[in-house]
């Protein structure tokens, strides 16, 4: 039987997908909506949809995933590691800290920008003999039977029929693919846009990571490369994005920041170009039908809160390599049907974790009333003083028990 896979979607999780397979000997052929930048000029950095100006927070298990890809050497010199994280919530009492130190690791994790996660995941796809890339293409048609999944899709005038026995479709929150296999969706909306950016603060960030809960939003700010600057992600209430966006607004945005922070940083003293992005959650109702496998945000789109989305979709794409590796290995149709439900079987319980507890703590903490602003700072209190409580929130933040 010929042993391919075609994957639909182009972003972070399928380029690296399609490297997970590439590496187990897998023919790949990788469909991306949009034509790539063009990646000659070393020196440059352009964006793609994918590859914007958000940075990722990669967690102990996906810096793993990479080293074992052999791709962590390139990119860790775009990576900055977060050796402390300091949690508290804004004129409140609670507070709780972690320090990689005491929890016996290197880190906790390293922050990458995407428009460089995303050059260097596609650098080495176009390198890859056993990958075909094939961007600027638009999936029309998806179809199956008991063989084979059909695919076709227009590149200009061009009209491509592709047939495989294993369909991955790893083409974002409102995927193509998802609705003409006819899988339905829960979709809830957070009321809120996240605002993003990178900042210079007078104090070093220390490799600190900080997640300030607020009456505006829960503001996360990470350690990026240069020993000053910051990665700001602050989810705010949507409606009010355009007074935080635009030079004008750069002293105001500044100023919101100090009073959020207080000094903690030090001064904020100067600020990038802020991005807004609409934040939902969207869950599909299957994630293996047929032949079709949904990944990425095609199968689970989550708050970026706890900065879990990217790295649980790259656990889903490890497992569902270990369930093709073991096929090969017995040479069994790697599109089997019965093998990729229990592949979705597998990956329940993380995914319905992750998903639970980012819910949980928007929710919680979106909520001002006095009453639970005193449970949720006595639980950050909790956390800092139970024996044992500490290392297992870790372990889990850090991907190492999914």
């Amino acid at each position: 039987m010929q042993q391919h896979v075609v994957i639909v979607g182009g972003g972070m999780v399928g380029l690296s997908l399609a490297l997970m397979l590439a590496k187990a000997n897998i023919q790949v052929k990788l469909l991306e909506a949009i034509s790539y930048p063009n990646y000659e000029d070393a020196n440059l950095a352009p964006y793609h949809s994918s590859f914007d100006a958000r940075n990722t927070a990669l967690s102990r298990r996906s810096v793993q995933i990479y080293q074992e890809l052999g791709l962590w050497d390139v990119l860790q010199q775009y990576a900055t590691p977060i050796l402390q994280v300091d949690i508290t919530e804004q004129g409140s009492f609670g507070k709780a800290r972690l320090i990689a130190e005491k929890e016996k690791v290197e880190s906790f994790g390293q922050v990458i920008e995407n428009a460089w996660l995303g050059r260097i995941l596609l650098t080495q796809v176009r390198a890859h003999q056993n990958i075909e890339l094939i961007d600027g293409v638009q999936v029309t048609d998806l179809k199956q039977d008991e063989k084979f999944a059909y695919i076709e899709a227009k590149r200009g005038d061009e009209v491509l029929t592709i047939e495989a026995p294993l369909v991955i479709a790893a083409d974002g929150r409102d995927s193509f693919c998802r609705k003409a296999l006819g899988i339905g969706f829960s979709t809830h909306e957070y009321d809120q846009v996240a605002i993003v950016t990178t900042v210079q603060t007078s104090k070093p960030h220390a490799h600190i990571g900080f997640e300030r809960f607020s009456a505006l939003g829960p503001l996360a700010l990470l350690p990026v490369p240069g020993e000053y600057r910051r990665s700001v992600v602050w989810p705010v209430k949507k409606g009010t994005e355009h007074e935080w966006l635009g030079e004008e607004n750069d002293q105001h945005f500044l100023d919101a920041l100090q009073k959020t922070y207080g000094d903690r940083a030090g001064k904020f003293e100067k600020t990038g170009k802020r991005f807004s992005y609409p934040l939902s959650q969207v869950l599909a109702e299957k994630q293996a039908v047929g032949r079709v496998v949904l990944m990425g945000n095609a199968a689970h789109t989550i708050h970026p809160v706890a900065g879990q989305g990217f790295n649980l979709c790259l656990r889903d794409a490890h497992v569902l390599l270990r369930f093709l590796s073991e096929q090969l290995a017995q040479k069994q149709d790697i599109g089997e049907p019965t093998m990729l439900k229990a592949y979705e079987q597998a990956r329940l319980k993380d995914q319905q974790r992750v998903i639970r507890f980012c819910d949980l703590v928007v929710r919680g903490f979106s909520n001002q009333n006095i009453i639970l602003k005193l449970i949720r700072n006595t639980g950050l209190l909790a956390f800092e003083t139970i024996p044992g409580f500490k290392p297992l929130v870790a372990t889990y933040a850090m991907g190492l028990k999914a």
